[in-house]
C-alpha cells in the first residue's frame, strides 16, 4: 500500500516578491528571512497586548492570535523559524513576551513551548489549503489552539501543582470566548485575502 500524499499548495507568503537585483535564489532567501524576521516582530508586537485576569496566572493576550496567523501565512517552514526566532530571542532578553516578560520559564512558558508547535502545524495545513475558505480556516485555527493549550496547560500543571481540573479553570476556560473570537476574526481575514489574491491574479 503506498502512501497517499496531499498537495502542496501556496501559502500567502510565496506572493511576495523576492528581492529584486541578485539572482533568483539568493533573492528569495532574502526574502524568506525577511518574513520570518517580520513574523517574530509581529508576535511579539501583539503580545504586548496582554491582560492579567483575576484566579490565573496566565494573561489574556494577542499572541496567540499572531502565532496562528503567522502560521497560516508563512507555511510551515518559515513559521517554525518564526516563533522559533521570538522564543530564542525572547530567552536572550529581548522584553517581547507577554507583559513585556522575556527569558525562558515561568509557570506560562508552556504556552510560548505550544506556539511554536501549533505554527508550525497550522502552516503545514495551510500549505494543503487549510486556510482558503471559512470552514477549513475554523477547523486549522481549532487544531491550533488545541495544540498551545495542550502544551501550555500541561506545563502550567507541572510548575504549579495544579490538577487536571484546576489547570483547565486556570488555563484554558477562561480564554474560550476569546478564542472563539479570534479564531472568526481568521476565518473573516484569511479566505478574504485569498479572494484579492485570486482577483489580482485574474488581472
Amino acid at each position: 500500500m503506498t502512501a497517499i500524499a496531499l498537495p502542496h499548495k501556496r501559502v500567502l507568503a510565496d506572493y511576495v516578491p523576492a528581492v529584486a537585483g541578485v539572482p533568483a535564489s539568493v533573492g528569495a532567501r532574502v526574502r524568506d528571512l525577511a518574513l520570518v524576521a517580520a513574523g517574530a516582530g509581529f508576535i511579539g508586537l501583539l503580545s504586548q497586548w496582554s491582560i492579567p485576569l483575576p484566579g490565573t496566572p496566565v494573561p489574556l493576550t494577542l499572541g496567540t492570535f499572531a502565532v496562528l496567523l503567522t502560521g497560516a501565512s508563512l507555511g510551515g517552514l518559515r513559521a517554525l523559524l518564526s516563533v522559533g526566532t521570538y522564543l530564542v530571542a525572547g530567552g536572550l532578553g529581548v522584553n517581547w513576551f507577554a507583559g513585556h516578560r522575556d527569558g525562558w520559564g515561568g509557570v506560562t512558558f508552556g504556552y510560548i513551548i505550544g506556539y511554536v508547535i501549533a505554527a508550525t502545524l497550522v502552516g503545514w495545513l495551510a500549505q494543503r489549503g487549510g486556510d482558503r475558505t471559512v470552514a477549513k480556516t475554523v477547523v486549522t485555527m481549532a487544531v491550533g489552539n488545541l495544540i498551545i493549550y495542550s502544551v501550555g496547560v500541561s506545563w502550567l500543571m507541572n510548575a504549579t501543582g495544579m490538577d487536571l481540573s484546576a489547570g483547565l479553570k486556570a488555563g484554558m476556560t477562561p480564554f474560550l470566548i476569546g478564542d472563539a473570537i479570534k479564531i472568526a476574526a481568521a476565518a473573516g481575514l484569511l479566505p478574504a485575502a485569498w479572494s484579492l489574491v485570486k482577483r489580482v491574479e485574474k488581472r
